[in-house]
């Protein structure tokens, strides 16, 4: 019983953190007010947990089921895990946006946060589908797509080490997807379909038993992109 309260209640807050950061990047999206340097931070972090917060999930659910067979508090370490995982796409989030604002200052990105020069799209297409197959790719995807090794090889005691080991998955999380999530500068920062897309493919290479198939055709599919701009251009 204790068990299933506990996912109840992560459950739910996860589910309510998303749905709060969904409906604060819709409202964003209509207010043109992202494109503001003192806006884009906020925007970028909001969006960061709208689309990355899915995909941990799995990894958050087992870590409250093991610290509670450990007899943490399952709800408190949960939370202090989940901290420090959105700790670092908040990091990610800060560079996003800088690098926002210098394209934006160099009229590389339209009102709608697009990228304006073919090159510059084919450059992020390609660089983002070739990462799909890389090494490191590979690496920082097994880590996510293996929740009870990860806790097996990195656990730590107490709140703090709840805090750390969400650190660490949030590394190995921002290796796998640090790319993908550039690729909303070709069609748009806050072109909503275009988060949703990325937001599946995401969740999808994590989780699915074909997961890393789904990396290898989104990988081929920026590239084919990308060459098609070049060849255009």
């Amino acid at each position: 019983m204790i068990a299933r309260r506990d996912r109840v209640i992560v459950g739910g807050a996860l589910s309510i953190l998303v749905s709060v950061a969904w409906l604060y990047t819709i409202q964003a999206s209509a207010t043109m007010s992202y494109m503001e340097a003192e806006y884009a931070f906020g925007m970028w972090s909001m969006m960061m947990v709208a689309m990355m917060a899915p995909s941990a999930a799995p990894m958050v659910f087992a870590f409250s089921r093991v610290s509670r067979s450990r007899a943490d508090a399952a709800l408190g370490v949960a939370g202090a895990f989940l901290l420090g995982y959105l700790a670092l796409w908040t990091g990610f989030s800060f560079l996003a946006a800088v690098a926002q604002a210098f394209l934006g200052q160099a009229r590389l990105l339209s009102p709608m946060g697009a990228s304006t020069s073919p090159i510059l799209s084919a450059a992020i297409l390609m660089a983002a589908g070739f990462y799909q197959f890389s090494p490191w790719k590979y690496a920082c995807l097994s880590k996510c797509r293996a929740p009870l090794g990860f806790l097996l090889t990195e656990w730590r005691e107490g709140l703090t080490g709840a805090f750390v080991m969400g650190v660490r998955h949030g590394l190995f999380c921002t290796g796998c997807c640090w790319l993908i999530m550039a690729l909303l500068f070709v069609a748009g920062v806050m072109n909503l379909a275009w988060i949703a897309v990325l937001t599946v493919v995401v969740l999808a290479e994590k989780i699915l038993p074909y997961g890393r198939w789904v990396s290898s055709l989104a990988g081929a599919a920026a590239v084919v992109s990308g060459g098609w701009l070049l060849i255009r251009g």
